[in-house]
């Protein structure tokens, strides 16, 4: 197998699939070419003379230009490259009509059928605080129903603790508010206390009238500057719950009740190689199943937007994607932070340049399919098919976002590996095999194989039913150790 991968045919750049020596000759198009340098896995080199201000082309698109002339056989990265991206463009709307031939499934998953006719892919036992001021004493419940009864039959039981719900206003105050509310009425949870402590901002009254209908009979509360002792409040409540989860029995659902968030972090030079296009091409499938994927990150969405932009099944829908795009880049100012200040130290040491070469690789798990709705945060999914959510690219707070518009489970994709895990399933799949060698206990799936020669539709089937078996109960590596949490979007200011 060769060393290297031109990834289009328009490229004037190759990616090094394995590490390539100073003075190596590599066969590129027929022709001879020296490696000028060192070339590190992941990192690209030039396949072609490329002068000072000349685009480079990668994927097909510009990542950048040249801040002076690159010879043939050079390595080419942030010391030569910078990004042509800048402050807020005009947009057109130049629909493409994605239409895919997908065939359909007969697959189900086994997952827990809720009141409302939502799926749950877990049945968790959850205390959501509406402040950080009880975390503590919710915890204190958490262990006393841990310890005093039988609980084998629920698969979690845990506080989501945070640090927000006081001293917050305006949009942060409503993100943290809209944020609890999601998570207070997730299908993966068959039962939620939510714990007040009574003179915070957000208060419990407030709270009941955002969440509009939901289970009364899953869904508990307690105030506990009103009652004597919240702990033991807490515990009767929550013993209550346990009990009516005894009846709780997963059953055979359809694909279409399945909402998927797509999401990657600690990127390396393989991300829009392996594991990216993997998950764009589930995402098709799902969607082709009458299923439901949301891609989010923003910002790693600069540079790459006209591709989304352009798949929008409406004029209006490609509207709320320019506003989507543009207000986040206005945040960005509103708080004198430079707009194109990524990729990061772990990206670059992993072979991407700029932010462009980052998004032109993060928005292929969104696969090819229309764009159907643009969310807000903590906004519930109320179309099937590819929607866009507006979050950050930070990884604790976008695989929280996905989760709160509705995901039951995340895909994520890393070339660097991370342990942590939303409040929902979120599986790691690795784009190159020695991570996922390396890190076992981090890693769920190995999409390097597809750097190894192995046919993409064979691995792609392999990942769907992996996901089908974690959507039926298996669980994932961060669900063994426990790494569970939350992440809210915060904004602005704190009192």
């Amino acid at each position: 197998m060769e060393k290297y991968l031109q990834i289009h045919p328009h490229d004037n750049v190759c990616v090094a699939i394995d590490a390539i020596a100073e003075g190596d000759l590599l066969a590129i198009n027929g022709e001879a070419v020296i490696a000028k340098n060192a070339i590190e896995t992941g990192h690209k080199f030039a396949i072609r003379p490329i002068a000072e201000g000349e685009d480079i082309i990668k994927y097909g698109y510009p990542i950048g230009h040249a801040v002076s002339d690159i010879a043939t056989g050079e390595h080419v990265h942030t010391h030569n490259v910078k990004t042509n991206l800048h402050d807020n463009l005009e947009y057109q709307y130049n629909p493409v009509g994605a239409k895919l031939d997908i065939p359909q499934s007969n697959l189900t998953f086994k997952g827990y059928k809720r009141y409302n006719g939502e799926a749950g892919i877990r049945n968790e036992l959850w205390i959501v605080p509406t402040v950080g001021c009880v975390n503590g004493q919710a915890q204190a419940i958490i262990n006393r129903i841990k310890n005093e009864l039988d609980v084998s039959h629920i698969d979690d039981i845990r506080v989501f603790s945070h640090n927000y719900g006081c001293s917050q206003l305006g949009d942060d105050h409503e993100n943290t508010k809209n944020a609890l509310v999601a998570l207070a009425k997730h299908p993966n949870a068959g039962g939620v206390l939510v714990m007040s402590l009574g003179c915070e901002n957000n208060q419990q009254n407030e709270f009941k009238l955002a969440m509009g209908t939901f289970d009364e009979d899953r869904v508990k509360f307690v105030i506990s500057q009103d009652v004597a002792d919240e702990v033991e409040a807490g515990f009767e409540m929550m013993s209550e719950l346990v009990e009516k989860m005894r009846a709780d029995k997963r059953e055979d659902l359809p694909l279409s009740l399945l909402k998927v968030g797509l999401k990657c972090g600690g990127s390396d030079g393989f991300s829009g190689i392996t594991a990216n296009p993997l998950v764009g091409r589930f995402s098709d499938w799902l969607i082709a199943q009458g299923g439901t994927t949301i891609l989010t990150e923003v910002p790693e969405m600069f540079g790459a937007e006209t591709i989304l932009m352009n798949r929008c099944t409406t004029e209006q829908v490609f509207d709320d994607t320019v506003a989507l795009i543009n207000n986040f880049k206005t945040y960005f100012r509103k708080h004198d932070q430079p707009i194109y200040e990524n990729p990061s130290p772990g990206n670059k040491k992993g072979g991407i340049s700029t932010l462009e070469d980052k998004s032109l690789g993060c928005t292929q798990k969104g696969g090819n399919s229309e764009v159907v709705a643009v969310l807000d945060y903590a906004e519930p999914v109320k179309v099937k098919g590819l929607n866009l959510l507006n979050a950050p690219g930070n990884d604790l707070v976008a695989s929280t976002a996905l989760a709160l518009s509705g995901c039951q489970i995340v895909l994520f994709t890393t070339g660097r590996g991370t342990p942590f895990g939303s409040f929902v399933p979120t599986m790691k799949i690795s784009t190159n095999t020695r991570l996922f060698d390396f890190k076992k206990n981090w890693i769920d799936f190995n999409a390097g194989v597809l750097l190894e020669g192995r046919d993409k539709d064979e691995v792609t089937q392999e990942f769907a039913d992996f996901i089908v078996e974690v959507a039926s109960g298996k669980q994932l590596k961060h669900e063994l150790t426990g790494f569970k949490e939350i992440a809210i979007f915060k904004m602005g200011v704190t009192l």
